[in-house]
């Protein structure tokens, strides 16, 4: 049996998540689906990240073991008149046997994208979160620099998640202007609890219009309380960048 590694790159708008669910559709379900064709057999694809309803990824990252001969250089090709256009394989590879596409993850990239203009912008209502209020992104970027390191992250986990460890490593954390409309926050880390991204981007939302100082959001990631904490960002403007091995 080969083992196999692709990197999906998908528009999570229409899918309830990557994981698949019994009564909904997923990014899961559409690509076991689609790639048994291929390979000619049943498969169950492994998936680095669980992302959620409304979530997009640029690098998604799943394994699969195969008794299918086609080469991997061909599939991402042999993969476009199969998948929906919101779902495209972007890279292929062989990898040893022992190879998981989560468990042997050392780290993950999300990006969040903010809208931060007056108006909304239609073709942007899936893509990031519109926030007309303005933000001062210089003081989030510094209040973000308090989750460097490794720390307890119970302040920033949703309720509902996997009965895992809160603690989790972040190596590197940042905000910054792309452009006049667009914010974008950053985060790499060995892994994220339960809409753990999306709860930091709603406290650091709170620094930007100064109702906390960085202090305060320093001392919210100390206290472990989800209450004191902001709201939960909407999904629309979370991506899964990167996954890294």
């Amino acid at each position: 049996m080969r083992n196999i590694k692709l990197i999906l790159a998908y528009d999570g708008s229409h899918y309830h998540g990557f994981q698949r669910q019994a009564n909904a559709m997923t990014v899961q379900q559409i690509v076991e689906e689609r790639l048994a064709k291929i390979f000619g057999q049943t498969l169950k694809i492994s998936g680095a990240a669980r992302t959620d309803t409304g979530v997009h990824a640029c690098g998604q990252v799943i394994s699969f073991y195969t008794g299918g001969s086609i080469p991997v250089e061909r599939i991402p090709l042999a993969t476009r008149g199969l998948l929906p256009p919101d779902i495209v394989v972007v890279g292929a590879s062989e990898e040893p046997h022992e190879f998981h596409a989560r468990i042997s993850a050392k780290g993950k990239i999300y990006r969040y994208r903010l809208l931060n203009t007056r108006l909304a912008n239609p073709f942007e209502r899936n893509y990031a979160w519109h926030f007309a209020h303005s933000l001062d992104v210089p003081l989030m970027h510094k209040a973000a620099q308090a989750v460097v390191g490794t720390h307890d992250f119970s302040a920033f986990r949703a309720a509902g998640g996997a009965p895992v460890s809160p603690v989790r490593t972040i190596m590197a954390a940042g905000c910054s202007r792309v452009d006049k409309s667009i914010i974008e926050f950053e985060f790499w880390g060995t892994g994220f609890l339960y809409h753990m991204v999306r709860n930091l981007v709603g406290t650091l939302v709170e620094v930007g219009q100064h109702r906390l100082t960085p202090a305060d959001f320093a001392a919210v990631l100390a206290g472990g309380d989800r209450h004191a904490a902001g709201i939960t960002a909407p999904p629309q403007g979370l991506y899964l960048m990167e996954v890294r091995y």
